[in-house]
């Protein structure tokens, strides 16, 4: 029997976006699909192709530009008819995974007013931005095994706290945090010692999805200086499982923020490759925060050419992040050490005031963006609840 999937004119998940997703139809056996309004389209049964059939979207990733471009024509096709019943599934009753397995994951501080809320949190006396700040997207390596799908519980971490006497004791963190960030994925990677230039971003990056790097603040505090982020940054990064191709972002793309002094000749762009994209951010339900990702300082193609500038290599399935989205106004920050001050001016949620998460929280970013003809697309959602931390005994 055939069906044709109906979708509201205001859907932000319409013929124009597209999402590609990993997902299971019976609980345990995962394949392709795109998303269209509230259904999933299994690509394998729909096309005939057993190129879908895979538990993974890698092995469309690594063939390339041209073949996505292709892939996605098929798919319009498909969704302007009538498709084969059996190929459509509801959303809400299908399990959604990890659409690929993470290869590395880089994390970067892209955010100019991210990083100038921390630097005058932790260094008042000082100028916010450290002297290399302007000059290259400052980054990290991350843990890509911790990195989960959406509405994967996180276990509140464990680690050694400074103590008021200045020597650490362990225990769980106290001060538990969010990162509102948006992740690429890399789809065509580069051989080790050729650098990526910021013109090829759009044929190597396959497309995007929303992070949420949780952060052990106090944990990370101790750790930190002088080789940067570790056990409070390595114990969960969240992933939306919908990809939604560059191609359907093309109505988003604008200018980056001018950037003084202008950067170097391996980070200057032909082209502009920021990204008009409006988060959200709801704790317990209540929306918190509205971070714009039109503000961050270095675009994606800039964080790409920088990654890979020593020659590094990159390969299917790599994540690298943006780290924290902020804007300047109070209600656009992307973390709770900004929105609450550094925990000194609590947020209401719900009615009570909050700095850190608590156990049981649940946190939600949701993102949109414009798309053809006024309307905007979807971007899936990425959840995560804090569930108590195990103990040591």
């Amino acid at each position: 029997m055939k069906t044709r999937v109906e979708v509201p004119d205001d859907s932000l998940f319409g013929a124009d976006n597209l999402p590609y997703g990993v997902f299971a139809p019976d609980g345990q056996n995962y394949r392709v699909g795109t998303r269209l309004g509230d259904s999933v389209i299994d690509l394998a049964a729909a096309l005939g192709d057993p190129e879908f059939a895979e538990p993974s979207l890698a092995a469309l990733m690594a063939r390339g530009p041209d073949h996505w471009r292709a892939v996605r024509e098929r798919i319009r096709e498909l969704v302007g008819n009538e498709i084969d019943s059996a190929a459509v599934h509801a959303v809400s009753e299908v399990k959604l995974g990890l659409p690929v397995a993470i290869g590395d994951y880089v994390d970067f501080y892209a955010s100019i007013d991210h990083a100038t809320n921390l630097g005058r949190l932790f260094r008042p006396d000082s100028e916010p931005l450290l002297p290399n700040w302007r000059h290259l997207p400052v980054g990290y390596h991350g843990r890509a095994g911790t990195v989960v799908v959406s509405g994967t519980e996180v276990i509140r971490p464990s680690g050694q706290r400074r103590t008021d006497s200045g020597t650490p004791d362990f225990g769980p963190s106290r001060r538990l945090d969010i990162e509102a960030e948006l992740g690429f994925l890399v789809g065509v990677g580069s051989e080790l010692g050729d650098p990526i230039e910021t013109g090829e971003f759009a044929e190597r990056v396959f497309g995007v999805a929303l992070v949420n790097d949780w952060s052990a603040r106090d944990i990370q505090a101790w750790e930190y200086q002088p080789l940067g982020p570790f056990l409070g940054k390595s114990f969960a990064t969240s992933i939306a499982p919908w990809v939604t191709p560059l191609v359907a972002l093309e109505s988003a793309r604008v200018p980056t923020p001018e950037q003084s002094p202008e950067p170097l000749p391996y980070l200057r762009e032909k082209e502009p490759w920021g990204l008009d994209i409006d988060l959200t951010v709801s704790w317990n339900g209540e929306v918190v925060a509205r971070p714009p990702f039109s503000r961050m300082y270095w675009s994606p193609a800039q964080m790409l050419a920088h990654l890979t500038a020593n020659g590094a290599a990159t390969r299917t399935g790599d994540l690298y992040a943006s780290g924290t989205i902020s804007g300047p106004e109070p209600d656009q920050r992307g973390s709770f050490i900004e929105l609450s001050w550094g925990g000194s001016e609590p947020v209401l949620v719900n009615g009570q005031p909050r700095t850190f998460l608590e156990d049981g929280d649940e946190v939600v970013i949701t993102a949109s963006a414009p798309g053809p003809e006024g309307r905007r697309i979807g971007l899936g959602e990425v959840r995560g609840r804090i569930q108590p931390a195990h103990r040591r005994d």
